[in-house]
């Protein structure tokens, strides 16, 4: 568990990384002190590895297709799966953000953007095969087949997750150990608007 991390070497590309904000909102979680209980090191990805192969550090937090090589490689062992284990499994990880004049005078055009991603996420979910052959061609990963893991073990259940529950939940998280000033309130209150997002649901219909 996460909780095994205290008094452990954990590995991150930078201390302003998304891996190292995502890391702090799972330490806060289950009580663990960030800047006391975890003895962070900067490595980039490939370094970071290769230093776990060779027992050099304990931890690394994987994002795809990275876990699919290493366990193809047998290095290491998954400690927690954001995809799989709760509460993590319950939030969805990744969010559209837009600049907020742009959103105001170009309603359209947001709009759009967000639906051709809505789209998009729909299609994943529904071709995997096709979606992991398009990863491999833009060269996002070498092997179709870790490409396909990772297009099947996604859940893109848009639809089903709330923004703002997800939302509040990692601003609480950042709030607690300091990384967001504002309150998960304030926050919600002044840094979104689903308009659009939930317009696309009723149009967006399966």
């Amino acid at each position: 568990s996460i909780r095994d991390l205290k008094g452990k070497t954990v590995a991150v590309p930078a201390l302003d990384s998304s891996r190292y904000v995502f890391l702090a909102t799972m330490t806060a979680y289950v009580g663990l002190d960030l800047h006391k209980d975890i003895h962070f090191v900067m490595h980039p990805g490939p370094e970071s590895i290769r230093l776990l192969s060779e027992g050099k550090i304990d931890a690394y937090l994987g994002f795809p297709p990275e876990p699919q090589e290493m366990r193809e490689q047998q290095i290491g062992h998954v400690v927690i799966s954001s995809t799989v284990d709760r509460p993590w499994s319950q939030y969805f990880c990744c969010m559209l953000a837009g600049e907020r004049e742009f959103v105001r005078t170009h309603p359209v055009a947001t709009k759009r953007a967000l639906r051709a991603i809505l789209k998009a996420a729909d299609f994943c979910a529904s071709e995997p095969e096709q979606s992991a052959q398009f990863l491999v061609q833009q060269g996002y990963t070498k092997r179709y087949g870790h490409a396909l893991q990772v297009m099947k073990a996604i859940p893109y259940g848009w639809r089903e997750y709330s923004a703002e529950d997800t939302l509040r939940f990692y601003a609480l998280r950042l709030h607690e150990v300091g990384m967001l000033k504002s309150t998960p309130q304030k926050l919600l209150a002044q840094g979104t608007d689903w308009r659009f997002f939930n317009e696309l649901k009723h149009e967006l219909k399966t």
